[in-house]
Order: structure tokens, then C-alpha cells, then sequence
């Protein structure tokens, strides 16, 4: 059996080949998804034991899913790599069309874009970088790949296939993407591109923790008849980092996932006993 500490230095975590000790599969946060009537999973990983807290082991570990603006993380890494991001301040022109979201109708720099989840921004990035370059730096990453002889290859549009369902990923693998960014590990970008990245996740900065994360949410449509829902991202709480992944599923196109989505977030944390600096 392979060791922890050698799967958590690879994109996915692989929990199948982990030790049963290090994983505490917790029913008791059943109660949040129950009560916002929604299906999912949560996982959380303490750095400093490499032991898991998780509900719903199966759906986190073998179920993949679209990553939506997720990827807007490996978008905005490859895109420094490539030099298609020239800085956290290059502009791209907003192309003049009117969007429902009124933060991504502007000019806007990839620092905002990123935090406004501004699809039509990192749609250009993806176009600038192109097929060929995008599939080449997905496999060095081994981003949304199921094993060592996976390769990914792009079969649908340059500037939707994170949003097609035509990549997917696991809960799994965004946990592992997220602590080897955290430690500036992503194979194949420079770590001052990944501090770039990192830098633009930090939402909360206080006196008793740090919050940094990106959000997804793929909404309901005839194609896709539920909606989607991803967070995922670290804490850090005297000075210990903890990585954590969100992920749920609604067939009520009404929902309001963005506030669901902070309010399960926060309030799962807050059971774990973060937010209060005592961690």
C-alpha cells in the first residue's frame, strides 16, 4: 500500500490507498446538506497529522464532476506559465456585451476577474493558450486525470470544456490540487505564479484565521437538470494550514447556491471548531 505522504505530493490524494486511521468519516455533517436539501460531500485535511475528516467518503473519493470556475485556478496558473497572463494586473477589454453578473461587464485585470468569477476573462486566457498548450500543461498537472496512464484530451471547445462536462474531477483531486498550491508544488508553474494565485484566493484575513478558496457553480438547464456546486480552498489558523473541499448537487433550479454555498462552508467549519483562532 502506498503512503500518504507520497500520494499527497501528486494532484489527486488517492484516498483509496490511504490508511483507514487517517480518515474519520464524520455522518454528524449530514445535518447541513439535509437542511439546505442538497446531495454532496465535504472533505477537510489537518497538514500538520495528514488525517481527513469527511462525509460522504464515496462521493468525495470516486465522483467526478464538472470543475466550473474551479478551474479558473489551473486557468490562471497556465496562463502565467504560458505568458498569456503577463501579471495579476493585465487587462483583457470587456468585448461590450452585457452579462447577468454586473462585476464581469467592465474592463476588468486578472486579480478581479478571478475574484469576481468573471467567466468571459479566463474564456479569453483559455483561448490565448490554446488546445494543444492547455491539453499539455492539464497532463504535467495531472489535472482531472483517474490514474498514471490517463491523458487528457479536450473534446469540446477550448473556452467551455471545464463547463460541458466534458472534464471532470474528483472532490479528491481537487483537495490534492489545492495543498500542492498551497505549498507551491504545481508541477511545472513557478512558484511566484502560484503566490500569484494564492494571493488572489485570500478572501478573509483576521485576527483568527485566513480564508482562501474558489468557488464553481454550474446552474440548472435542460441539459443539465440540477445545479452544481464546488468551494474549495484552505484555512489557516495559527499559522496551520487545514485544506478543505465543498461539493454538492440540487435539482432546484431556484436555489441560491452562492449564499448556500458560504453558509455550509462556514458553518461545517465552525463545528470543526475553526474560525475562532483556537485551532
Amino acid at each position: 500500500m502506498r503512503k500518504i505522504g507520497y500520494l499527497l505530493l501528486l494532484t489527486g490524494i488517492l484516498l483509496a490507498s490511504c490508511a483507514p486511521n487517517n480518515v474519520k468519516q464524520d455522518a454528524s455533517l449530514k445535518k447541513y446538506f439535509d437542511e439546505n436539501k442538497v446531495n454532496g460531500c465535504f472533505a477537510l485535511l489537518a497538514n500538520g497529522t495528514n488525517e481527513f475528516t469527511i462525509y460522504n467518503l464515496e462521493r468525495y473519493r470516486d465522483s467526478a464532476f464538472a470543475p466550473a470556475s474551479t478551474f479558473k485556478i489551473v486557468n490562471a496558473l497556465i496562463g502565467l506559465q504560458t505568458g498569456v497572463i503577463t501579471s495579476a494586473d493585465m487587462v483583457i477589454k470587456w468585448d461590450g456585451i452585457t452579462r447577468p453578473v454586473e462585476a464581469w461587464n467592465h474592463d476588468l485585470t486578472m486579480y478581479d476577474a478571478f475574484r469576481a468569477s468573471a467567466v468571459p476573462y479566463f474564456q479569453e486566457v483559455a483561448r490565448r493558450i490554446g488546445k494543444d498548450t492547455m491539453e499539455a500543461y492539464l497532463n504535467r498537472i495531472r489535472y482531472g486525470a483517474r490514474s498514471d496512464s490517463d491523458r487528457v484530451m479536450l473534446t469540446s471547445p477550448i473556452d467551455t470544456f471545464w463547463l460541458d462536462n466534458s472534464l471532470k474531477i474528483t472532490p479528491d483531486q481537487q483537495l490534492g490540487l489545492i495543498r500542492n498550491l498551497y505549498f507551491e508544488k504545481v508541477p511545472g508553474i513557478y512558484t511566484s505564479y502560484q503566490k500569484t494565485v494564492k494571493n488572489a484566493m485570500l478572501f478573509e484575513n483576521n485576527t483568527n484565521y485566513k480564508l482562501s478558496y474558489k468557488t464553481g457553480w454550474l446552474s440548472w438547464s435542460p441539459q443539465h437538470p440540477s445545479q452544481l456546486a464546488w468551494i474549495t480552498g484552505w484555512i489557516e489558523e495559527n499559522g496551520h494550514p487545514y485544506f478543505f473541499v465543498l461539493n454538492f448537487e440540487t435539482p432546484d433550479k431556484n436555489a441560491d447556491i452562492p449564499a448556500i454555498r458560504m453558509k455550509m462552508l462556514k458553518d461545517i467549519l465552525h463545528q470543526l471548531g475553526f474560525l475562532e483562532g483556537k485551532m
